[in-house]
């Protein structure tokens, strides 16, 4: 076998290779899905703890539902931490609480919410105040707020 011949057999085996790789790296799995870019305003250590609760439906209630949920520490509502650095928070309607994340876009409103939906989705509670000691979450969907009223969460001591 003379020099040309081994020069284009190596030449077919680099080429070959260089498929192989390119087949190989083809394969690899999807990346995952972009994650919503927001900023969390409200950290899970703010809200984790116990807390008074109470609801009203109309604003001239606010004031007094406010003293109920201070009311409210006997049986308090427990916040606890999530697995994922979030807070777990029962959503409207289920029975099992679900980590929740606040959430918030440039300077938009501040939600409360599942941390894979973009702020203000329809299963978040959009925050009317938040002092670290009073917290005042409004449902984002209608009809669940129709039913739950807004919700006044006091710290208890």
């Amino acid at each position: 076998m003379n020099a040309s011949h081994r020069v284009v057999r190596l030449a077919l085996a680099a080429a070959a290779a260089a498929v192989v790789a390119g087949c190989a790296t083809q394969q690899a799995a999807p990346p995952a899905p972009a994650r919503p870019q927001f900023t969390s305003p409200i950290s899970a250590q703010q809200v984790v703890g116990k807390w008074g609760l109470a609801a009203y439906h109309r604003q001239e209630d606010a004031t007094r539902t406010e003293a109920q949920a201070r009311q409210g520490c006997r049986q308090p509502y427990v916040i606890n931490a999530g697995p994922s650095g979030g807070f777990m928070m029962y959503l409207a309607d289920d029975a099992q609480a679900s980590e929740v994340v606040s959430k918030q876009v440039g300077t938009g409103p501040t939600f409360i919410g599942l941390p894979d939906e973009p702020a203000g989705a329809k299963s978040d509670r959009e925050v009317l105040r938040f002092d670290g000691q009073i917290m005042v979450l409004k449902w984002m969907d209608p009809e669940v707020a129709g039913r739950y009223g807004t919700m006044v969460y006091v710290r208890c001591p």
